[in-house]
């Protein structure tokens, strides 16, 4: 029998018709709505035809795809309930959605204490991981700005490289930052909702002339990488680098008080018949009590506290 292909890309069309856009697809599959365009664009490649346009009130099917419409949604309806059913198959796995930056730069790097003291439970995070991808709902869902129970609120300030807080140094000490290189999260510039350098200088001045100039990421992994090797400023969230300020990879250059409080916290949802399920259970737990920890020392530096 001919095994079924092309399921990631089948979801995100899927879900993108659902949802009618392609950010609120990436959204629920924890990755880009780049990635969710590359996946439905190479299913369109495969099938040598298109198979969304773009209408006022968002993406609506092709009459190709419209045809077979009812069918891609019963079927991966009929795959979450065998999800379901199936679940006690996979009572050692815990299958995450979050939000990539958060994901890659908070989540993962604290897993590792959670892993030592729970050898047994297996993760899949966004896709990769101790297990494969299931398709259907994951058992939780972080997000920035949405899910029903919040986390922590960060809060978003300039970080740079050691070596940049020399050249600011002998500067206009008015206007510390015109002329210096900037680096952007390409969300910044995406959404109003995430802050990034255009809010701050509107915040607190230090630069009069383009807020919105410089190289732009997709990342705050790869950003942050850049602002180790002094390659320029970039605005990020402070629970995002507390590790990195921690041992002086990258500094503040600029003091608390000149940092701005994230519209919406990071915050968290359930699939209910997973909540059940003792291994989830320890990782709620643990998400929790981590996520209180971090937001002390948010709390704390927003106070004037050190958090370096």
């Amino acid at each position: 029998m001919a095994q079924p292909t092309h399921l990631k890309s089948l979801q995100a069309l899927e879900l993108a018709v659902r949802l009618g856009s392609l950010k609120d697809a990436a959204g629920h599959l924890g990755i880009t709505p780049a990635a969710v365009g590359q996946r439905i664009r190479a299913l369109e490649d495969y099938l040598g035809t298109d198979l969304l346009v773009r209408g006022r009130s968002g993406l609506r099917p092709t009459k190709e795809l419209d045809l077979a419409l009812a069918d891609l949604q019963s079927a991966f309806e009929a795959l979450h309930r065998v999800t379901e059913t199936l679940d006690f198959q996979r009572v050692s796995e815990v299958h995450i959605v979050a939000d990539p930056d958060f994901s890659e730069l908070w989540l993962e790097p604290r897993l590792a204490a959670f892993r030592e003291q729970h050898p047994n439970i297996l993760f899949c995070i966004n896709g990769s991981g101790d297990v494969p991808l299931r398709l259907g709902s994951p058992d939780i869902r972080i997000l920035y700005g949405g899910g029903s129970e919040p986390l922590y609120r960060d809060v978003f300030l300039p970080v740079t490289g050691p070596d940049n807080t020399r050249r600011m140094a002998d500067w206009d000490p008015v206007h510390l930052m015109e002329g210096m290189p900037l680096l952007h999260l390409k969300r910044q510039i995406d959404d109003e909702d995430f802050p990034g350098w255009v809010q701050w200088f509107q915040c607190f001045g230090q630069r009069e002339h383009g807020p919105d100039r410089g190289v732009r990421y997709q990342h705050a992994r790869i950003a942050l990488d850049a602002v180790r090797e002094n390659v320029g400023f970039l605005v990020c969230g402070l629970s995002l680098v507390m590790r990195d300020l921690a041992v002086g990879s990258i500094v503040r250059p600029f003091p608390a008080e000149q940092s701005i409080a994230a519209p919406f916290p990071f915050s968290m949802s359930v699939r209910e018949d997973a909540e059940r399920r003792p291994q989830v259970q320890r990782v709620l737990a643990w998400l929790r009590q981590t996520a209180r920890e971090t937001q002390s020392e948010i709390d704390g530096f927003r106070a004037g506290g050190d958090s370096r």
